[in-house]
This record gives C-alpha cells, structure tokens and sequence, in this order.
C-alpha cells in the first residue's frame, strides 16, 4: 500500500471513528425494493466421508464449469452443500451495512412472510433489528449462491419479487406516508433494476408523485446500482440510463458498477470508457471509465469497483483506491452491496472521494472476512489495519 493510500485509509478511519452516534443516526437511508432468502452452497468435488462437511468443494468456477461440460451427451450427479441460509438481495445487503454502520434505515421490499406478504419474514429479522423502520409489500424470492475462491455464482427464482411496483408500494404503505420518508431522507437507495420489472414504474412514481415535492433544503442523494445488466437488452439498458438522467435532474445521482457492468453501460451508450495509452494502470483505466460514465449521463458521481478496488469520479475530481483483497474469503455473496452501503454512507458523512472508496473498500473487505456487516469501530480497525493486511494477503 503506498504511502498516499495509507494516508487516505488512515483520514477515512479518524473520520468514521470521529463521528457521533447522532451524526451517524442522521444518515436517514431509504433503500428498495428486493428481497432474497441466500442459500450459501459449496460445490461437492470429494467426499472424504459421508459426514456432512467432510467433504473437498469444487474450488473455482472454471473447474465446476469444467465439470458440466464433461456432461454434455451423457449425464452427471452434483452435490451441493448448504452451508447456510440468510437473507439477502442487493438492498436488504446494503440497508444492514449502512444500519450497522449507524444510519437509520428505512427498507421498503420483497422482506415479506409467504403466508402474509406484509408480516416480515423471519429470516430478515437480523436485517430489520439494524434499520429504524421495515415494510414489507412482497414475499421474499430464493436465491441458490454458488461459492467458489475465484468469485460466485447467482442462481436466482426472482417469481416473487416481480409483484413489487408502484402501486403496490402505495397501496400498501400510501402516498402521503410515502412521500413523507423520501422528505426525510438524506439517501435514496434504489438497486436490482435488472430482476425487478417493477423498478422503472417506481422510478416513473418518484418523479412523478414524490421527487418535485421534496424540501429543498435538506442535503440528499441518490444511489442506483443497476445489477449486472448482462441479461437486458442495450434497449433496455438505454431506458434504464435515461431514467437516471431524468432523476437527476431532481437529485443528485450517484450510479454504482462493477467492471464488467461499465463496461456493458460503456458500449451501450457509444463510449470508449478504456480511451487513453494502452498501457495504463487499472485504477487509471477505472477513474477514465468513472469519469466517461458519469458524464455521458449527467450524474453527479459513477462508481467502477473491479476486485482489485474501486474508482469514482464526480464532476470536481476522479479517484482510484486499491482495495484490500483476499484470496479465501468467508463469505463474498454480498460484498458489493456492502461496498455500496459503505461508500453511500461514507458519502452521507461529507468524506472526500477518496475517503469514500477506502470506506465502501473496507466495508465490503470486513464484510467477506467476518461473514458479517461491520459495525463503525470494526471499520475504523480495518481501515487503520489496511497498510499491515495488505501485505499479509
């Protein structure tokens, strides 16, 4: 870690540590709309018993996808190890990263009970135990996660949550009390565009129904993380960049991706977001690809986060950190979304750019260590630990 980055995760640390429980509470999140139950899986490759976990998995992607290939025009057995099951979902993730940083969080999505979509789940009770307030409007969809060294595997039944709109939303909670939590908020989340084909409804109703209301002299912003768009068409993927040019327009947008989502964003929107010398650094090719995004839409900030860090870019300054990554994490299902809740709080708290990406970095980096969101001193810790963990992994 140079000395610059050690300075920056060392500033980001005091200033996370620095702050009170008041002004960590006045981060007033409201996030939405999905909801996933996780099976945490391990791809059995060798038994060495019948014992349940006894047992040697399938180490990286390439060589489970290996071993499918070697099924075509035969058949083959593959067993799969529940490790765990908790809940998840790109915003029930990052509403319990911000809510155990401190924030009030406001979650609104699929969280519900099966047998009564407005009664909370059991499962998201340790999620709604870290926000001030839960509304359920939808069951909770499955999600099988595949979990190998070199990175995961999705395997989502989204049914249920295709039930979350606009509609619902009003029904359920009511437009008057739906206006009034996105006046108090200092953080609008709104992630999983690509699964919930009732997002660009709820994007249309803010616009039309609440953003022009809100105060104008509160602080806010908004965080969108699109999802790994892979599965949309460039139509689709176009529509969704002109909804965030048009809430922008009402507030400001910060726009999350990782690399191969920048990418995808960068052909369908005609920009080269790798111009520049071909031997460039990552982080160089990250802020330039940050910096093409955001201002091809008229954001206020883009995010670009490959493993080996994040970059962002607003419309004063780009900036690169080199993220702390570890080769055997406990968990990585949810790591992104941590890095999102950490930067989106990060951002609540009036840290500079760069202090921002060290916060979502260490986040996320405490996050797939610990198996669990960190709290604001496990986050100061990591992020004066950086220089020493660094070179340890």
């Amino acid at each position: 870690m140079t000395s610059d980055r050690r300075s920056i995760a060392e500033a980001a640390a005091e200033a996370v540590a620095g702050k009170s429980e008041a002004e960590l509470r006045a981060v007033n999140a409201v996030v939405g709309f999905d909801g996933f139950v996780d099976s945490i899986i391990r791809v059995v490759d060798q038994r060495h018993s019948m014992k349940p976990e006894d047992f040697r998995p399938v180490s990286t992607i390439t060589g489970f996808a290996d071993r499918c290939a070697a099924a075509a025009g035969k058949s083959t057995n593959i067993e799969l190890h529940v490790v765990e099951q908790r809940f998840g979902g790109n915003g029930p993730l990052l509403a319990a990263a911000m809510g155990s940083l401190g924030a009030s969080v406001t979650y609104i999505g699929a969280v519900g009970a099966t047998e009564d979509p407005t009664l909370l789940s059991p499962t998201y009770q340790p999620m709604a135990d870290r926000c001030a307030k839960v509304y359920p409007i939808a069951p909770a969809a499955q999600t099988d996660a595949l979990e190998f060294e070199d990175g995961k595997l999705m395997l989502g039944k989204t049914a249920s949550v295709q039930a979350v709109s606009w509609r619902l939303i009003t029904d359920v909670i009511g437009l008057d009390a739906v206006r009034q939590i996105y006046n108090d908020a200092t953080t609008i989340g709104i992630v999983n565009w690509v699964m919930l084909q009732g997002v660009e409804g709820i994007w249309r109703g803010l616009i039309d129904d609440v953003l022009p209301g809100l105060r104008k002299d509160k602080k806010r912003g908004m965080f969108i993380d699109l999802c790994d768009p892979a599965k949309r068409t460039d139509e689709d993927v176009r529509r969704a960049a002109g909804y965030l040019t048009e809430l922008s327009g009402f507030v400001p947008v910060t726009l999350g991706l990782n690399q191969a989502e920048a990418e995808r964003i960068g052909r369908v929107l005609g920009v080269d977001i790798y111009e520049g010398p071909g031997n460039q650094s990552l982080g160089s090719a990250m802020e330039h690809a940050a910096s093409t995004i955001r201002a091809k839409l008229g954001l206020a900030c883009c995010v670009v986060h490959p493993r080996e860090g994040a970059a962002a870019a607003d419309a004063q300054s780009t900036a690169w950190f080199e993220g702390p990554f570890t080769s055997k994490p406990k968990i990585s299902t949810g790591a992104g979304d941590h890095f999102n809740g950490g930067f989106a709080m990060a951002q609540n708290l009036g840290l500079d750019l760069a202090q921002c990406l060290a916060v979502g970095c260490a986040v996320s980096g405490a996050y797939v260590r610990d198996a669990k969101s960190p709290s604001r001193d496990r986050l100061a810790e990591f992020l004066r630990d950086l220089p020493r963990s660094q070179a340890r992994e």
